[in-house]
């Protein structure tokens, strides 16, 4: 088992004064189908919930439970979305960094420090610190994670009813052999990411198999 996240960042922020931190974080980059969704989570200093961890490293029965205590937990959670035409139309970085603002604004309150995972946000004009691996560092940015990616998964359930026999529910729009398959034979749904290659192929008939032969699986 890896080394799960702690407070030492947070603790960091706290003993300067600043007592509001914000972790984000966000769950859909790889897909090529559904959104992205970002979460921003604050809790109150030395406040920890036993089992948060990256929710990678988690079952989904494991996030599910967590995401219910961590709703509980905190002082404040944010959830910010940028829909596939967002994704299509900024490309994903800018779409994730889209949905992380939102997430910050949704939280109701201004945080006066925000820890993020891997990359600073460039439209945030707020105080904050990237920390590369945060998920597996630092609590609050942990606790992002699996709410950002249950919100996600549920929200592929749900399409997964709307648009039946591509599997949204099982893969949750990630690049599995199940998904390519369903792609080939369907064609593009309208929640797949047509900017992303696969789905431009699938969306070219004849075009799909040239790729699908050089594609990494």
């Amino acid at each position: 088992m890896s080394k799960r996240p702690d407070l030492r960042h947070e603790r960091k922020l706290w003993k300067t004064g600043i007592e509001v931190v914000a972790g984000v974080d966000e769950a859909g980059v790889g897909p090529m189908a559904g959104p992205v969704v970002a979460a921003a989570v604050i809790f109150a200093p030395e406040k920890f919930i036993r089992g948060v961890h990256d929710s990678k490293q988690l079952t989904a029965e494991q996030r599910d439970e967590l995401f219910g205590a961590i709703n509980k937990g905190a002082l404040a959670v944010g959830i910010g979305v940028a829909e596939v035409g967002e994704i299509d139309q900024l490309n994903i970085f800018w779409a994730t960094m889209l949905a992380s603002e939102r997430a910050v604004e949704a939280l109701g309150c201004v945080p006066g420090h925000v820890l993020v995972d891997g990359r600073k946000i460039p439209g945030l004009k707020l105080a904050q610190t990237r920390i590369v691996g945060g998920d597996r560092k630092s609590f609050c940015i942990a606790a992002a994670s699996i709410i950002a990616k249950v919100t996600r998964d549920r929200i592929m359930v749900d399409f997964d009813a709307r648009h039946p026999g591509y599997g949204f529910a099982k893969h949750k729009g990630y690049c599995t052999r199940d998904h390519f398959d369903a792609l080939k034979k369907l064609g593009p749904s309208p929640i797949h990411r047509r900017s992303f290659a696969p789905v431009a192929a699938s969306a070219q008939f004849g075009l799909f198999d040239e790729f699908d032969d050089d594609f990494d699986w």
